[in-house]
């Protein structure tokens, strides 16, 4: 009989376990933060109309990314290297493979943080146009923005991003073990930029992407919701023309122009088949 099933049931768990010490640190953190440098007062976080739905992907959003790249990974291995079985899979991907897997593995997280928001930011700004939109406006859905909402993401825009950047990068040959420097940064990173911080951190601005930077990527259209695409370096959005960081201004109020989505999650994953 087939292992399948357990085994999946044991990487969801482990992935859940790790999640949960995560969650408490990011929650005191970012709770005592917001209590001396809030960007807009109001309610605090676990007090937000949709923290349910928020809380829902902020768990569902791990597992499925992790199950999905898994299951890439072997496809890909199997269709462009021709490796098969579990065996030759972790070997093939333990380390890395080719030239750039010789890299010191700094230099390869280095490699990956700016190759995956370089591809990112045009996946991001693909996403602000034509179809791809309703996907995306799930995560633009919320008008309370809080370090958990950096989690409420559809997972046809995980999978034609986040987690196609993933295993493009690491079919190309990057060690899967940058993953233990890089992921604690991108999880952090993540909640930090949507936390409700009033920090533009000064000159750092134009190095690394803040609160303020990001929450105006938040707002209506008219104030700036097309600009500011950037995950981590602000250098994208520079080069591009979609910078915007006006001085001595806080964005006031975040949301999608139009009608209002649905605020449950499983209407939230329903709305872009609607459309």
């Amino acid at each position: 009989m087939s292992t399948l099933p357990l085994e999946v049931i044991e990487m969801l768990g482990q992935t859940i376990a790790k999640v949960v010490p995560i969650t408490i640190v990011l929650a005191l953190t970012f709770t005592v933060l917001t209590h001396f440098w809030a960007c807009n007062p109001g309610k605090p976080w676990w007090r937000k109309t949709e923290i349910v739905t928020d809380i829902c992907y902020w768990f569902f959003v791990p597992v499925i990314c992790r199950v999905v790249r898994i299951g890439l990974l072997v496809v890909g291995a199997a269709a462009v290297f021709n490796i098969h079985g579990a065996d030759e899979l972790i070997a093939f991907y333990d380390n890395g493979h080719g030239p750039l897997a010789e890299l010191p593995l700094w230099v390869q997280a280095l490699l990956f943080l700016v190759a995956s928001d370089f591809m990112l930011y045009w996946f991001h700004r693909m996403y602000h146009g034509g179809g791809f939109w309703k996907y995306h406006a799930i995560h633009h859905s919320s008008t309370e923005i809080d370090w958990i909402s950096a989690a409420r993401f559809h997972p046809v825009n995980l999978f034609l991003g986040t987690v196609a950047v993933d295993v493009i990068l690491l079919m190309a040959g990057i060690s899967p073990n940058i993953m233990l420097w890089v992921g604690p940064f991108t999880t952090f990173h993540s909640a930090f930029v949507h936390a409700n911080l009033n920090w533009s951190l000064g000159p750092f601005k134009y190095v690394i992407a803040t609160p303020v930077f990001h929450r105006w990527h938040h707002t209506s259209l008219e104030e700036g919701g097309n600009t500011n695409f950037a995950g981590t370096f602000p250098i994208w959005d520079i080069l591009f023309g979609t910078y915007r960081m006006p001085a001595d201004q806080l964005p006031e109020t975040y949301g999608i122009d139009g009608e209002p989505l649905p605020s449950e999650i499983v209407g939230q994953l329903a709305y872009p088949f609607r459309q």
